[in-house]
C-alpha cells in the first residue's frame, strides 16, 4: 500500500489571490513525509495551482467527463487534465450524485475512462442519512462499488473515499468506530469480489466534516488510510490534519 493519502477538496471556493496564499502556506509547511497530499481547486484554477504547488503536492480536478472531446458544454476531459499536468480527479462525490443527479453507472464510466486516459481516480462512495437509519449502509456501498467493478479490472490507480453524505458539511462526523466498520467492510468486499492484493493495496480514505480536532482519533483506525477534507482544507488546520499521526 502507498503512503497515507490526503485530499483537500476546495469545492467552489477561492480566488486567484486566496489560492496563491493558501498554496504558499502549504509549500512552506512541514508535511508528514509518510503522506501523499493532493489539492483539488475549482477547474479554472487548476493550471495556476499546478504551476505554483511544490511537485510533491498532487493536484486533482473535482470532476471530468467520459469523453476525450466533443459537444459537451461545461465539461472537461481527462485528456485536457493531462495536458495541464493534472494527475488526479475526484469522481462520484456526493454533491455530484445528489445535486447533479449522477448515477452509479455514469460515475463508473467516468472512472474507467479517466483511468484509461492515465488520470488517477479518487472514487467517492457513501450513504445518505435515511439509508443509514434504515440499515442500508452496506447495501448502498456495495451497489456503488459493484458499478465501478463492472467497468474496471485494475484498481492500482484508484483511491476509495468513503464519505457518509450525512456527515458532509453538517458538522456531524462518523465516530471512529462507525468509520472503521465501513472501511473494514470495503476492504473485505474488495478481497472477496476483486482480489486479495487489491484489498491489501487500495487506500481507503474517510471524508465527512474532518477537522484538526477529530482527525487524530480517526487516523488511529486500522483501515482508514487518510482523509478527503472539505472546508478545513481551506484553513491552516489542513496541515494539522495531514500531520495528525506525527
Amino acid at each position: 500500500m502507498g503512503p497515507r493519502f490526503f485530499v483537500g477538496n476546495f469545492k467552489m471556493n477561492g480566488t486567484q489571490a486566496f489560492l496563491k496564499n493558501l498554496i504558499d502556506s502549504l509549500n512552506s509547511s512541514q508535511l508528514d513525509r509518510d503522506a501523499e497530499v493532493v489539492i483539488a481547486p475549482p477547474s479554472l484554477y487548476l493550471d495556476q495551482c499546478r504551476k505554483q504547488a511544490n511537485k510533491e503536492i498532487g493536484v486533482a480536478a473535482q470532476n471530468a467527463f467520459n469523453a476525450s472531446s466533443g459537444a459537451f458544454t461545461g465539461e472537461i476531459s481527462p485528456e485536457q487534465l493531462k495536458d495541464l499536468g493534472i494527475e488526479w480527479v475526484i469522481l462520484g462525490h456526493s454533491e455530484r450524485r445528489e445535486i447533479f443527479k449522477e448515477s452509479d453507472e455514469l460515475i463508473a464510466l467516468k472512472v474507467a475512462f479517466a483511468l484509461k486516459t492515465g488520470i488517477k481516480v479518487i472514487a467517492c462512495i457513501g450513504e445518505k442519512l435515511e439509508e443509514r437509519e434504515s440499515g442500508k449502509t452496506f447495501e448502498v456501498v456495495t451497489r456503488q462499488l459493484q458499478a465501478i467493478a463492472k467497468q474496471i479490472n485494475d484498481w492500482t490507480n484508484v483511491v476509495i473515499a468513503y464519505e457518509p453524505v450525512w456527515a458532509i458539511g453538517t458538522g456531524k462526523v462518523a465516530t471512529p468506530k462507525q468509520a472503521q466498520e465501513i472501511h473494514e467492510y470495503i476492504r473485505k468486499w474488495l478481497k472477496e469480489n476483486v482480489s486479495e492484493a487489491t484489498a491489501e493495496n487500495t487506500r481507503i480514505i474517510y471524508g465527512g466534516s474532518v477537522n484538526a480536532s477529530n482527525a487524530t482519533e480517526l487516523a488511529k483506525q486500522h483501515d482508514i488510510n487518510g482523509f478527503l477534507v472539505g472546508g478545513a482544507s481551506l484553513k491552516p488546520e489542513f496541515v494539522n490534519i495531514v500531520n495528525a499521526r506525527i
